[in-house]
Protein backbone atom coordinates (compact mmCIF):
# COMPACT_ATOMS: atom_id res chain seq x y z
CA UNK A 1 0.00 0.00 0.00
CA UNK A 2 1.23 3.46 -0.41
CA UNK A 3 1.95 5.73 2.40
CA UNK A 4 0.44 8.89 1.43
CA UNK A 5 1.10 10.44 4.73
CA UNK A 6 4.62 11.26 3.49
CA UNK A 7 4.05 13.29 -0.15
CA UNK A 8 6.45 15.45 -1.72
CA UNK A 9 6.23 17.89 -4.85
CA UNK A 10 8.25 17.88 -7.94
CA UNK A 11 11.42 20.17 -7.99
CA UNK A 12 12.85 20.02 -11.39
CA UNK A 13 12.64 17.21 -14.14
CA UNK A 14 15.23 16.80 -16.59
CA UNK A 15 14.73 13.59 -18.50
CA UNK A 16 14.61 11.01 -16.29
CA UNK A 17 16.09 12.62 -13.33
CA UNK A 18 13.54 14.18 -10.81
CA UNK A 19 14.15 15.86 -7.53
CA UNK A 20 11.83 15.88 -5.48
CA UNK A 21 11.20 18.05 -1.96
CA UNK A 22 9.93 16.01 0.71
CA UNK A 23 9.12 18.63 4.18
CA UNK A 24 8.44 16.04 6.38
CA UNK A 25 10.53 13.00 6.13
CA UNK A 26 12.81 11.64 3.52
CA UNK A 27 12.32 8.77 1.18
CA UNK A 28 15.14 5.84 2.17
CA UNK A 29 17.51 5.24 -0.49
CA UNK A 30 15.97 3.03 -3.29
CA UNK A 31 12.87 3.50 -2.19
CA UNK A 32 9.86 3.62 -4.97
CA UNK A 33 8.26 7.11 -5.45
CA UNK A 34 5.21 7.57 -7.46
CA UNK A 35 3.66 10.59 -9.31
CA UNK A 36 1.40 11.78 -11.61
CA UNK A 37 -2.11 11.79 -12.41
CA UNK A 38 -2.80 8.20 -11.13
CA UNK A 39 0.60 7.66 -9.61
CA UNK A 40 1.71 6.48 -13.25
CA UNK A 41 5.03 7.21 -12.88
CA UNK A 42 7.55 5.26 -10.86
CA UNK A 43 10.56 7.06 -9.26
CA UNK A 44 13.53 5.03 -7.70
CA UNK A 45 16.06 7.45 -5.13
CA UNK A 46 18.91 7.16 -5.89
CA UNK A 47 20.60 10.08 -3.54
CA UNK A 48 19.60 12.68 -1.04
CA UNK A 49 20.83 15.98 -1.85
CA UNK A 50 19.30 17.78 1.00
CA UNK A 51 17.82 17.06 4.55
CA UNK A 52 14.60 17.79 2.26
CA UNK A 53 14.99 17.20 -0.83
CA UNK A 54 15.83 13.50 -2.62
CA UNK A 55 16.84 12.73 -6.63
CA UNK A 56 15.38 9.77 -7.85
CA UNK A 57 15.71 8.20 -11.79
CA UNK A 58 12.44 7.59 -13.49
CA UNK A 59 11.60 3.97 -14.45
CA UNK A 60 8.49 5.23 -16.58
CA UNK A 61 8.09 7.98 -19.20
CA UNK A 62 8.26 11.33 -17.35
CA UNK A 63 5.58 13.00 -19.55
CA UNK A 64 2.90 15.13 -17.99
CA UNK A 65 5.35 15.68 -14.85
CA UNK A 66 6.03 19.49 -13.52
CA UNK A 67 7.10 21.21 -11.09
CA UNK A 68 5.12 21.60 -8.32
CA UNK A 69 3.40 17.77 -9.17
CA UNK A 70 2.59 15.63 -5.69
CA UNK A 71 4.97 12.58 -4.92
CA UNK A 72 4.00 9.79 -2.75
CA UNK A 73 5.98 7.99 -0.92
CA UNK A 74 5.44 3.95 -1.27
CA UNK A 75 7.85 3.24 1.77
CA UNK A 76 9.36 0.14 0.24
CA UNK A 77 11.74 -0.36 -2.94
CA UNK A 78 10.67 -1.44 -6.08
CA UNK A 79 8.95 -5.04 -5.84
CA UNK A 80 8.26 -8.15 -7.88
CA UNK A 81 6.38 -11.06 -7.17
CA UNK A 82 8.07 -15.01 -6.78
CA UNK A 83 6.98 -18.25 -6.59
CA UNK A 84 5.82 -21.06 -8.88
CA UNK A 85 2.83 -18.37 -10.16
CA UNK A 86 5.36 -16.96 -12.36
CA UNK A 87 6.41 -20.15 -14.33
CA UNK A 88 5.08 -19.56 -18.10
CA UNK A 89 4.79 -16.05 -17.64
CA UNK A 90 6.05 -12.93 -19.23
CA UNK A 91 6.79 -9.95 -17.33
CA UNK A 92 8.16 -6.20 -16.91
CA UNK A 93 10.15 -4.13 -14.39
CA UNK A 94 7.12 -3.70 -11.89
CA UNK A 95 6.09 -7.55 -12.17
CA UNK A 96 3.29 -6.77 -14.52
CA UNK A 97 2.58 -8.95 -16.95
CA UNK A 98 3.22 -8.59 -20.80
CA UNK A 99 2.16 -11.58 -22.33
CA UNK A 100 -1.86 -10.55 -22.50
CA UNK A 101 -3.11 -12.37 -19.43
CA UNK A 102 -4.38 -11.62 -16.25
CA UNK A 103 -1.98 -9.61 -14.09
CA UNK A 104 -0.83 -11.36 -10.90
CA UNK A 105 -2.38 -10.13 -7.84
CA UNK A 106 -1.58 -10.41 -3.79
CA UNK A 107 1.08 -13.44 -2.78
CA UNK A 108 4.76 -13.07 -2.10
CA UNK A 109 6.18 -9.98 -3.72
CA UNK A 110 9.66 -9.13 -3.07
CA UNK A 111 12.56 -6.38 -3.20
CA UNK A 112 14.66 -6.28 -6.15
CA UNK A 113 17.24 -5.53 -4.12
CA UNK A 114 19.10 -8.06 -1.87
CA UNK A 115 22.64 -8.96 -0.69
CA UNK A 116 24.53 -11.79 -2.25
CA UNK A 117 24.58 -15.16 -0.10
CA UNK A 118 27.67 -14.63 2.27
CA UNK A 119 30.17 -16.77 1.55
CA UNK A 120 29.86 -19.33 4.46
CA UNK A 121 26.46 -20.38 2.41
CA UNK A 122 28.01 -20.92 -0.47
CA UNK A 123 28.98 -24.27 -1.61
CA UNK A 124 32.67 -24.67 -2.59
CA UNK A 125 32.94 -27.43 -4.71
CA UNK A 126 33.75 -27.39 -8.32
CA UNK A 127 30.54 -29.13 -10.52
CA UNK A 128 30.05 -29.77 -13.84
CA UNK A 129 26.40 -28.55 -15.48
CA UNK A 130 25.88 -31.12 -18.27
CA UNK A 131 24.27 -29.32 -21.13
CA UNK A 132 23.75 -32.35 -23.24
CA UNK A 133 25.15 -30.08 -26.35
CA UNK A 134 28.47 -31.74 -27.48
CA UNK A 135 30.53 -29.20 -28.38
CA UNK A 136 30.17 -27.70 -24.76
CA UNK A 137 30.24 -30.33 -21.97
CA UNK A 138 33.71 -31.15 -24.16
CA UNK A 139 35.37 -28.14 -24.97
CA UNK A 140 33.67 -25.36 -22.39
CA UNK A 141 32.28 -27.07 -19.54
CA UNK A 142 29.70 -25.12 -17.59
CA UNK A 143 30.05 -24.64 -13.78
CA UNK A 144 27.21 -25.35 -11.85
CA UNK A 145 26.57 -22.00 -10.30
CA UNK A 146 28.94 -20.37 -12.54
CA UNK A 147 28.91 -17.29 -15.41
CA UNK A 148 29.29 -18.38 -18.86
CA UNK A 149 29.69 -15.83 -21.53
CA UNK A 150 27.57 -16.16 -25.32
CA UNK A 151 29.31 -14.29 -27.83
CA UNK A 152 28.26 -13.74 -30.90
CA UNK A 153 27.21 -11.42 -33.43
CA UNK A 154 23.96 -10.84 -34.97
CA UNK A 155 22.26 -14.16 -36.76
CA UNK A 156 24.77 -17.29 -35.24
CA UNK A 157 22.29 -19.14 -33.50
CA UNK A 158 22.23 -17.49 -29.53
CA UNK A 159 18.87 -17.32 -29.30
CA UNK A 160 18.90 -21.06 -30.34
CA UNK A 161 21.04 -22.32 -28.57
CA UNK A 162 19.72 -20.50 -25.29
CA UNK A 163 16.37 -22.10 -26.49
CA UNK A 164 17.64 -25.41 -26.43
CA UNK A 165 19.57 -25.13 -23.34
CA UNK A 166 16.11 -24.35 -21.69
CA UNK A 167 14.86 -27.49 -23.18
CA UNK A 168 17.36 -29.53 -21.71
CA UNK A 169 17.34 -28.20 -18.53
CA UNK A 170 14.12 -28.31 -18.12
CA UNK A 171 13.80 -31.98 -19.35
CA UNK A 172 17.43 -33.02 -17.55
CA UNK A 173 17.60 -31.41 -14.80
CA UNK A 174 13.54 -30.90 -13.69
CA UNK A 175 15.15 -27.12 -12.81
CA UNK A 176 13.50 -23.64 -13.91
CA UNK A 177 14.94 -21.23 -16.78
CA UNK A 178 14.51 -17.76 -16.62
CA UNK A 179 14.93 -15.66 -19.16
CA UNK A 180 15.95 -11.86 -19.11
CA UNK A 181 16.26 -9.69 -21.58
CA UNK A 182 17.62 -6.19 -21.17
CA UNK A 183 17.56 -3.23 -23.54
CA UNK A 184 16.80 -6.05 -26.69
CA UNK A 185 14.48 -5.73 -29.27
CA UNK A 186 10.38 -5.84 -28.92
CA UNK A 187 10.23 -8.30 -31.77
CA UNK A 188 13.38 -10.50 -30.29
CA UNK A 189 11.00 -11.05 -26.79
CA UNK A 190 7.57 -12.19 -28.78
CA UNK A 191 9.76 -14.63 -31.23
CA UNK A 192 11.40 -16.24 -28.28
CA UNK A 193 7.76 -16.16 -26.52
CA UNK A 194 6.15 -18.32 -29.53
CA UNK A 195 9.90 -20.01 -29.86
CA UNK A 196 9.37 -21.29 -26.30
CA UNK A 197 5.96 -22.22 -26.66
CA UNK A 198 6.60 -24.52 -29.92
CA UNK A 199 9.22 -26.10 -28.61
CA UNK A 200 7.16 -27.18 -25.59
CA UNK A 201 9.62 -25.49 -22.75
CA UNK A 202 7.23 -22.27 -21.63
CA UNK A 203 5.60 -23.99 -18.96
CA UNK A 204 8.48 -23.95 -16.76
CA UNK A 205 9.99 -20.95 -17.97
CA UNK A 206 10.06 -17.30 -16.54
CA UNK A 207 10.62 -14.25 -19.18
CA UNK A 208 11.87 -10.77 -18.05
CA UNK A 209 11.90 -7.78 -20.22
CA UNK A 210 13.17 -4.35 -20.12
CA UNK A 211 13.22 -3.84 -24.07
CA UNK A 212 14.73 -1.24 -25.56
CA UNK A 213 12.21 1.32 -25.76
CA UNK A 214 12.05 1.60 -22.06
CA UNK A 215 13.97 4.34 -19.72
CA UNK A 216 17.07 3.66 -18.79
CA UNK A 217 16.55 3.27 -15.15
CA UNK A 218 14.19 0.39 -16.07
CA UNK A 219 16.81 -1.40 -18.30
CA UNK A 220 18.90 -1.19 -15.39
CA UNK A 221 17.21 -2.71 -12.71
CA UNK A 222 15.60 -5.30 -15.03
CA UNK A 223 18.36 -7.72 -14.11
CA UNK A 224 17.95 -7.69 -10.68
CA UNK A 225 14.51 -8.44 -10.74
CA UNK A 226 14.87 -11.29 -12.46
CA UNK A 227 17.90 -12.47 -10.11
CA UNK A 228 14.93 -11.95 -7.09
CA UNK A 229 12.93 -14.09 -9.06
CA UNK A 230 15.95 -16.86 -9.65
CA UNK A 231 16.52 -16.24 -5.80
CA UNK A 232 13.31 -17.67 -4.88
CA UNK A 233 13.29 -20.87 -7.08
CA UNK A 234 17.03 -21.51 -5.72
CA UNK A 235 16.63 -20.76 -1.67
CA UNK A 236 13.34 -21.76 -1.43
CA UNK A 237 11.77 -24.11 -3.70
CA UNK A 238 15.41 -25.43 -3.69
CA UNK A 239 15.37 -25.97 -7.28
CA UNK A 240 18.57 -25.39 -10.05
CA UNK A 241 18.13 -22.41 -11.61
CA UNK A 242 19.39 -21.51 -15.12
CA UNK A 243 19.60 -18.02 -15.97
CA UNK A 244 19.46 -16.26 -19.04
CA UNK A 245 20.82 -13.11 -19.88
CA UNK A 246 20.55 -11.13 -23.22
CA UNK A 247 22.14 -9.20 -23.19
CA UNK A 248 24.59 -7.83 -20.12
CA UNK A 249 26.41 -5.37 -22.38
CA UNK A 250 22.94 -3.69 -22.50
CA UNK A 251 22.69 -3.23 -18.70
CA UNK A 252 26.37 -1.54 -18.31
CA UNK A 253 24.93 0.63 -21.29
CA UNK A 254 22.12 1.19 -19.49
CA UNK A 255 24.14 1.88 -16.35
CA UNK A 256 26.42 4.52 -18.29
CA UNK A 257 22.70 6.77 -19.51
CA UNK A 258 22.15 6.87 -15.93
CA UNK A 259 25.48 7.97 -14.44
CA UNK A 260 25.21 10.33 -17.13
CA UNK A 261 21.72 11.73 -16.18
CA UNK A 262 22.97 11.84 -13.12
CA UNK A 263 25.56 14.25 -13.73
CA UNK A 264 28.33 12.12 -12.72
CA UNK A 265 31.79 12.52 -14.28
CA UNK A 266 32.54 9.79 -16.90
CA UNK A 267 35.21 7.29 -16.42
CA UNK A 268 37.10 5.73 -19.58
CA UNK A 269 35.54 5.53 -23.14
CA UNK A 270 32.76 7.39 -21.47
CA UNK A 271 31.73 4.91 -19.30
CA UNK A 272 30.30 5.34 -15.46
CA UNK A 273 32.95 5.73 -13.14
CA UNK A 274 31.11 3.19 -10.54
CA UNK A 275 30.75 0.55 -14.08
CA UNK A 276 32.79 -2.23 -11.67
CA UNK A 277 30.81 -2.18 -8.54
CA UNK A 278 27.40 -2.05 -10.49
CA UNK A 279 27.85 -5.14 -12.46
CA UNK A 280 29.97 -6.93 -9.39
CA UNK A 281 26.76 -5.96 -7.35
CA UNK A 282 24.79 -7.97 -10.01
CA UNK A 283 27.00 -10.55 -11.11
CA UNK A 284 27.69 -11.74 -7.45
CA UNK A 285 24.02 -12.69 -6.67
CA UNK A 286 24.85 -15.61 -8.97
CA UNK A 287 26.35 -18.70 -6.71
CA UNK A 288 25.54 -21.66 -5.78
CA UNK A 289 24.18 -22.85 -2.34
CA UNK A 290 24.16 -26.57 -0.64
CA UNK A 291 20.30 -26.28 -1.54
CA UNK A 292 20.31 -24.95 -5.47
CA UNK A 293 21.67 -22.84 -7.44
CA UNK A 294 21.78 -20.36 -10.21
CA UNK A 295 23.59 -20.82 -13.45
CA UNK A 296 23.85 -18.12 -15.72
CA UNK A 297 24.56 -18.04 -19.26
CA UNK A 298 25.02 -14.68 -20.57
CA UNK A 299 24.91 -13.17 -24.61
CA UNK A 300 27.76 -10.92 -24.15
CA UNK A 301 28.36 -7.82 -27.21
CA UNK A 302 31.40 -6.75 -27.82
CA UNK A 303 31.63 -3.30 -29.03
CA UNK A 304 33.56 -3.15 -31.90
CA UNK A 305 34.92 -6.47 -31.21
CA UNK A 306 37.50 -4.77 -29.41
CA UNK A 307 37.79 -6.93 -26.68
CA UNK A 308 40.16 -4.45 -24.54
CA UNK A 309 36.81 -2.16 -24.06
CA UNK A 310 36.01 -1.32 -20.58
CA UNK A 311 32.52 -3.16 -20.75
CA UNK A 312 34.23 -6.68 -22.08
CA UNK A 313 37.10 -6.94 -19.54
CA UNK A 314 34.79 -6.14 -16.56
CA UNK A 315 32.33 -8.71 -18.21
CA UNK A 316 34.98 -11.37 -18.45
CA UNK A 317 36.45 -11.68 -14.73
CA UNK A 318 33.36 -12.63 -13.71
CA UNK A 319 32.60 -15.55 -16.30
CA UNK A 320 34.22 -19.06 -15.89
CA UNK A 321 33.57 -20.36 -19.47
CA UNK A 322 32.79 -18.45 -22.96
CA UNK A 323 31.17 -19.85 -25.79
CA UNK A 324 32.24 -18.41 -29.10
CA UNK A 325 29.83 -18.41 -31.69
CA UNK A 326 30.93 -18.24 -35.54
CA UNK A 327 29.68 -16.85 -38.47
CA UNK A 328 32.03 -18.98 -40.44
CA UNK A 329 30.96 -22.14 -38.78
CA UNK A 330 27.63 -21.25 -39.02
CA UNK A 331 27.82 -20.50 -43.20
CA UNK A 332 29.94 -23.86 -43.39
CA UNK A 333 26.41 -25.45 -42.22
CA UNK A 334 27.99 -26.44 -38.86
CA UNK A 335 25.11 -26.04 -35.86
CA UNK A 336 25.60 -25.19 -33.07
CA UNK A 337 28.09 -22.78 -34.51
CA UNK A 338 30.42 -22.57 -31.53
CA UNK A 339 34.13 -22.18 -32.55
CA UNK A 340 35.49 -25.25 -31.13
CA UNK A 341 38.78 -23.57 -30.72
CA UNK A 342 38.26 -19.72 -29.24
CA UNK A 343 35.94 -21.28 -26.55
CA UNK A 344 36.93 -22.05 -23.57
CA UNK A 345 36.35 -22.87 -19.37
CA UNK A 346 38.01 -22.91 -16.27
CA UNK A 347 36.52 -25.95 -15.52
CA UNK A 348 38.71 -27.83 -17.52
CA UNK A 349 40.94 -29.29 -15.49
CA UNK A 350 42.09 -32.48 -14.65
CA UNK A 351 40.83 -32.47 -10.85
CA UNK A 352 37.62 -31.01 -11.94
CA UNK A 353 36.64 -32.93 -15.17
CA UNK A 354 38.81 -35.84 -14.50
CA UNK A 355 42.29 -37.30 -16.76
CA UNK A 356 40.52 -38.66 -19.25
CA UNK A 357 37.75 -35.75 -20.36
CA UNK A 358 40.83 -33.37 -19.88
CA UNK A 359 43.48 -35.25 -22.21
CA UNK A 360 40.71 -36.19 -25.11
CA UNK A 361 39.77 -32.26 -24.92
CA UNK A 362 43.42 -31.37 -25.23
CA UNK A 363 44.09 -33.77 -27.84
CA UNK A 364 40.64 -32.43 -29.77
CA UNK A 365 42.06 -28.49 -29.44
CA UNK A 366 45.43 -29.79 -30.97
CA UNK A 367 44.10 -31.78 -33.78
CA UNK A 368 41.66 -28.87 -34.80
CA UNK A 369 44.52 -26.21 -34.21
CA UNK A 370 46.87 -28.20 -36.55
CA UNK A 371 44.16 -28.61 -39.22
CA UNK A 372 43.64 -25.05 -39.08
CA UNK A 373 47.48 -24.78 -39.65
CA UNK A 374 46.93 -26.89 -42.16
CA UNK A 375 44.53 -25.17 -44.11
CA UNK A 376 46.62 -22.62 -46.07
CA UNK A 377 48.70 -25.66 -47.37
CA UNK A 378 45.51 -27.12 -48.36
CA UNK A 379 44.47 -23.89 -50.53
CA UNK A 380 47.44 -23.33 -52.41
CA UNK A 381 48.77 -26.95 -53.01
CA UNK A 382 45.89 -29.21 -52.51
CA UNK A 383 45.82 -32.21 -49.78
CA UNK A 384 47.62 -34.79 -52.00
CA UNK A 385 50.57 -32.62 -51.29
CA UNK A 386 50.45 -33.14 -47.08
CA UNK A 387 52.50 -36.23 -45.81
CA UNK A 388 50.83 -38.77 -44.97
CA UNK A 389 50.77 -37.71 -40.50
CA UNK A 390 48.58 -34.25 -41.88
CA UNK A 391 47.07 -36.36 -43.99
CA UNK A 392 45.59 -38.11 -41.15
CA UNK A 393 45.27 -34.90 -39.04
CA UNK A 394 42.97 -33.68 -41.59
CA UNK A 395 40.98 -36.62 -41.79
CA UNK A 396 40.20 -36.59 -37.87
CA UNK A 397 39.81 -32.66 -37.76
CA UNK A 398 37.06 -32.97 -40.41
CA UNK A 399 35.19 -35.79 -38.72
CA UNK A 400 35.68 -34.21 -35.23
CA UNK A 401 34.04 -30.87 -36.65
CA UNK A 402 31.21 -33.04 -38.22
CA UNK A 403 30.73 -35.06 -35.14
CA UNK A 404 30.14 -31.60 -33.12
CA UNK A 405 27.01 -30.35 -35.11
CA UNK A 406 23.52 -31.94 -33.37
CA UNK A 407 20.52 -31.48 -34.28
CA UNK A 408 18.33 -29.63 -31.78
CA UNK A 409 14.59 -30.10 -30.30
CA UNK A 410 13.98 -26.49 -30.57
CA UNK A 411 14.56 -26.45 -34.22
CA UNK A 412 13.24 -29.72 -35.29
CA UNK A 413 9.89 -28.29 -37.15
CA UNK A 414 12.54 -26.19 -39.22
CA UNK A 415 15.26 -29.37 -40.07
CA UNK A 416 12.85 -32.15 -39.96
CA UNK A 417 15.94 -34.14 -37.75
CA UNK A 418 14.49 -35.15 -34.15
CA UNK A 419 16.60 -33.21 -31.47
CA UNK A 420 19.72 -35.76 -29.60
CA UNK A 421 20.57 -34.93 -25.99
CA UNK A 422 24.15 -36.69 -25.92
CA UNK A 423 25.59 -37.47 -22.28
CA UNK A 424 28.68 -36.28 -21.53
CA UNK A 425 30.52 -40.27 -21.63
CA UNK A 426 28.87 -40.58 -25.44
CA UNK A 427 30.31 -37.14 -26.50
CA UNK A 428 33.81 -38.71 -25.03
CA UNK A 429 33.44 -41.47 -26.69
CA UNK A 430 32.92 -40.69 -30.11
CA UNK A 431 35.96 -37.88 -29.80
CA UNK A 432 38.23 -40.47 -28.52
CA UNK A 433 37.02 -42.91 -31.40
CA UNK A 434 37.55 -40.49 -33.98
CA UNK A 435 40.88 -39.23 -32.63
CA UNK A 436 42.09 -43.32 -32.94
CA UNK A 437 41.16 -43.35 -36.60
CA UNK A 438 37.89 -46.06 -36.01
CA UNK A 439 36.03 -43.70 -38.39
CA UNK A 440 38.90 -42.99 -41.13
CA UNK A 441 37.19 -45.13 -43.85
CA UNK A 442 33.58 -43.65 -43.25
CA UNK A 443 32.88 -40.71 -45.33
CA UNK A 444 32.73 -37.08 -43.50
CA UNK A 445 28.85 -36.43 -44.24
CA UNK A 446 28.25 -39.88 -41.91
CA UNK A 447 29.00 -37.83 -38.71
CA UNK A 448 27.00 -34.83 -39.47
CA UNK A 449 23.93 -34.23 -37.02
CA UNK A 450 24.39 -36.94 -35.61
CA UNK A 451 23.50 -37.73 -31.69
CA UNK A 452 26.28 -40.55 -30.33
CA UNK A 453 28.65 -41.73 -32.44
CA UNK A 454 27.09 -45.23 -32.86
CA UNK A 455 24.49 -43.68 -35.50
CA UNK A 456 27.03 -43.25 -38.22
CA UNK A 457 26.02 -45.27 -41.07
CA UNK A 458 28.88 -46.58 -43.49
CA UNK A 459 26.85 -45.32 -46.53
Amino acid sequence: MIDHSNQGTVVSVRGSVIDAYFPHQLPELYSQLQAGENGNVAIEVVSHLTSHVVRGIALTPTSGLARGTVVADTGHPLQVPVGERLKGRMFNIFGDTIDGEANLRGGEWRSIHAPPVSLAQRATSSEILKTGIKAIDVLAPLERGGKAGLLGGAGVGKTVLITEMIHNMVSQHEGVSIFCGIGERCREAEDLYREMQAAGVLHNTVMVFGQMNEPPGARFRIGHAALTMAEYFRDDAKQDVLLLIDNIFRFIQAGAEVSGLMGQLPSRVGYQPTLATELAALEERICNTATGAITSIQAVYVPADDFTDPAAVHTFSHLSASIVLSRKRASEGFYPAVDLLQSGSKMLMPHIVGEGHYRIAQEVRQTLANYEELKDIIAMLGLEELSQTDRRIVNRARRLERFFTQPFFSTEQFTGLAGKLVELEDALEGCDRILKDEFSDYPEKALYTIGKIDEAKKS
